[in-house]
């Protein structure tokens, strides 16, 4: 529906950036009657039959498998992702709907031994209002990650999507009216995140905020729901170690690499940001790793054979080759990349990278990425733990009890061996440490996140009272 004051705002596609929608421009008035709405319905909502709240995510499941194209061709366009990543996104979410649906029938307690005989229950009840707030690279996918959990727990939710892809938010709405979802359960508000996100975060009837973005922001989220004593879910940026040891598989590294670091123009959180490389096998490594990455292809992300489309704004871009420069510019080479066309920016390698460029100390959001020499084993956790953030990991190696022995040591919330950093699973606890945020999302690790915990006791016989 419009906004209350009839504004809108432009939304343009980064394909060639032109006009792509325009889109309903949410008042500070358009959010508070977006948590009133949520607030009066949480109870009802809460007290639906798990059975019921799972049947409504599973209908959602039908809507979003019939209009699958739809979906896929959204995203394409709004967000700029490849028909690749497009087409696995929405397979993620259909099948984290099933996840979710699943989830509504575990929400469990206690019964604890009672030192005076009463039965003594803690009980999982749902949060109430969730203020989900989302960003641009995963439109349908981070969304819905935290509405479903919400909802499958007896949550209501009001979604802020980014305002760089308001579309999919707009289109997720429409897929649960589509199944008849009670008024209030879910509610949707596009606009300027400086323009709601004080109001979504602070507003009395709010319980639970879950914010995705960059680090900065979500330090600023967490102080706003800190003033208010509210409980925040945090998933923030990365600059996550792709560490590949000596016994490794060149060619199987040097894929899983490329993979790693340019999946939507590494665009992602758990995009690997930095390759860490033992010596031994650093030069055969680097320049396979140069040779594939310079054969990928730019282009148009609607067309099948393209695999690396535009990034999301100029503002973006700008952002990722400043980045790029200032490491040249310090003494970094370039081997392969570093220019761009529109919004096209060509997928970047630098070697001879030192601390103090912003390519090491800040995350890099787009395709460049610097490949760092390690001695051994020791060095490489030493360099991955350097970075402020802790978010995911990679390390590729045949040795199983060497990895093991270094995903222990690893400062991240992720890790996956003989893998890049870039994996997710529905069911999966999926965040960080340090600077990569608070809390986990995902199956049941989302429940202590979305509910609270009551303490109830029922005393079986008459107890003697003395003062």
């Amino acid at each position: 529906m419009d906004s209350s004051t009839g504004e809108f705002f432009e939304d343009y596609t980064p394909i060639d950036e032109s006009l792509y929608a325009l889109v309903p421009r949410a008042s500070p008035d358009d959010a508070r009657r977006a948590i009133d709405a949520a607030y009066r319905a949480r109870e009802a909502w809460a007290e639906t039959l798990a059975r019921r709240r799972a049947d409504y995510l599973y209908r959602v499941y039908e809507a979003l498998a019939q209009r699958k194209e739809e979906f896929i061709q959204t995203l394409v366009r709004e967000s700029g992702a490849t028909l690749r990543k497009a087409s696995v996104e929405v397979a993620f979410t259909l099948n984290m709907l099933r996840s979710a649906a699943e989830l509504a029938r575990n929400l469990d307690g206690d019964i604890l031994p009672s030192d005076t005989g009463k039965l003594s229950l803690v009980l999982r009840q749902p949060a109430g209002v969730v203020v989900a707030i989302t960003p641009w690279n995963f439109p349908l996918q981070i969304p819905m990650r935290k509405i479903l959990h919400a909802l499958a727990l007896g949550n209501t939710v009001v979604l802020k999507p980014s305002s760089d892809t308001p579309v999919i938010g707009i289109k997720i709405a429409e897929l649960f009216d589509s199944v008849k979802l009670p008024r209030g359960v879910l509610n949707v508000v596009t606009g300027r995140g400086s323009q709601l996100g004080d109001v979504l975060i602070t507003h009395d009837k709010v319980s639970r905020v879950t914010f995705t973005g960059e680090s900065q922001t979500g330090i600023y989220v967490a102080q706003k729901a800190a003033s208010r004593l509210k409980r925040v879910t945090l998933e923030l940026g990365g600059s996550d170690p792709l560490i590949i040891l000596r016994d490794a598989d060149i060619e199987y590294a040097a894929k899983a690499a490329v993979f790693g670091c340019f999946y939507h123009q590494g665009q992602s959180c758990v995009c690997a940001k930095r390759v860490i490389v033992e010596e031994a096998i650093y030069g055969e490594f680097l320049r396979r790793f140069v040779e594939l990455t310079s054969q990928l292809r730019v282009g148009d992300p609607s067309r099948p054979e393209t695999e690396i489309g535009p990034m999301i704004n100029r503002q973006q871009l700008m952002t990722v080759h400043g980045q790029v420069q200032d490491a040249l510019e310090k003494g970094a080479k370039l081997e392969c990349g570093g220019w761009y066309e529109g919004l096209y920016y060509r997928p970047t390698i630098l070697t001879n990278v030192a601390p103090g460029m912003r390519v090491l100390e800040e995350e890099v959001f787009g395709p460049a990425r610097p490949v760092i020499p390690v001695k051994g084993p020791e060095e490489a956790i030493e360099v991955a733990n350097s970075s402020r953030y802790g978010l995911g990991a990679g390390i590729i190696t045949k040795d199983l009890n060497r990895a093991l022995a270094m995903a222990r040591k690893l400062e991240a919330g992720m890790v996956h061996i003989n893998d890049t950093p870039l994996y997710d699973e529905a069911h999966a606890p999926f965040g960080g440490v340090k600077e990569s945020g608070l809390g986990r999302e995902g199956g049941r690790y989302s429940i202590e996140e979305l509910t609270e915990i009551k303490w109830v006791t029922i005393q079986m016989t008459p107890r003697e009272y003395r003062l």
